[in-house]
């Protein structure tokens, strides 16, 4: 089933950024259980990971899949609004296209963003990510803010190309929207994120910490790329807990060491009376439904 949208009204646009450095504050993560470890982190060109691999179980912390860009314009005036508008218009399943070094010309996928970092990551086959430095830059197409779906104004989409959204096999049960989702997830285990003003850049975070609710809902086996669900959660203005609301988002980075931290979810869809119908589907990943790999 193929939903109605207002694709025909929404702008096309470019928006830049570049390969970003992995960056550490110390040599030392504390753990949730107070042990200090050294791992990589955020940023970089993470040569063997990407959407479809899993996100947990990786001697990591907050790791992103594949190529993760920023913007770094040059006039200190603009370097902040320049790369808020990167992370804010930049969609899930937009192009990115590689416009210096020796990838010129190559084309990738954005697969995430990242809260807190304030990062863009994008999905490249191995051969590209092996052309690719720290530093070349990249121009997205910045499409899909601002996309509704016509017949369920009780359910908001955001950060989510038009392209990805029309490849994704929805159903409709009892007058809800029926999304196929790998997992679902109860709010009271979400983390790192909460308090935001806005979904339409950034993640929350999946506390991975309790043995019992991991097993109970099937979360060791997370990937990069997993469409998921979040139970009793709104994410129209920010994110918070409510009874009968659901939101549906994709796991962006890694399971995580630290407090309050686990995989992240971007925002794609949200519904606050409930009118979204979450599907068990193994499959419903970014990399089977955009076949990336």
């Amino acid at each position: 089933m193929k939903v109605k949208t207002n694709e025909d009204k929404i702008v096309k646009i470019s928006v830049m950024g570049e390969i970003a450095s992995p960056v550490a504050r110390s040599a030392y993560r504390i753990t949730h259980d107070g042990r200090p470890v050294t791992l990589p982190g955020t940023g970089g060109i993470t040569y063997n990971l990407r959407v479809g691999d899993l996100a947990t179980g990786w001697k990591a912390d907050h790791v992103e899949p594949a190529v993760s860009i920023e913007n770094k314009e040059n006039d200190a005036r603009f370097k902040t609004m320049a790369n808020t508008s990167l992370n804010v218009l930049s969609c899930i399943g937009n192009q990115a296209k590689v416009v210096t070094g020796d990838a010129k010309g190559e084309i990738g996928t954005v697969v995430g963003k990242h809260g807190g970092i304030e990062h863009v990551m994008v999905d490249f086959s191995e051969e590209v990510m092996e052309q690719l430095v720290i530093g070349d830059k990249m121009m997205v197409k910045a499409y899909g803010q601002g996309l509704e779906l016509l017949d369920y104004p009780d359910i908001k989409v955001m950060n989510m190309d038009p392209t990805f959204l029309n490849k994704i096999d929805f159903r409709e049960e009892d007058g809800k929207l029926a999304i196929p989702v790998t997992h679902k997830i109860p709010a009271k285990i979400m983390g790192s994120g909460l308090g935001a003003d806005q979904v339409s850049s950034g993640d929350y975070d999946i506390q991975l910490f309790d043995d019992k609710t991991n097993q109970e809902f099937g979360l060791d086996n997370l990937r990069f790329g997993d469409i998921v669900t979040i139970l009793d959660a709104d994410h129209s203005y920010g994110r918070i807990y409510k009874t009968g609301a659901i939101s549906v988002g994709i796991i962006v980075h890694s399971d995580c060491v630290i407090s309050g931290h686990g995989p992240g979810v971007t925002t794609l869809f949200t519904s606050t009376k409930g009118m979204i119908e979450p599907v068990i589907d193994s499959e419903a990943n970014i990399a089977n439904i955009l076949k990336l790999r």
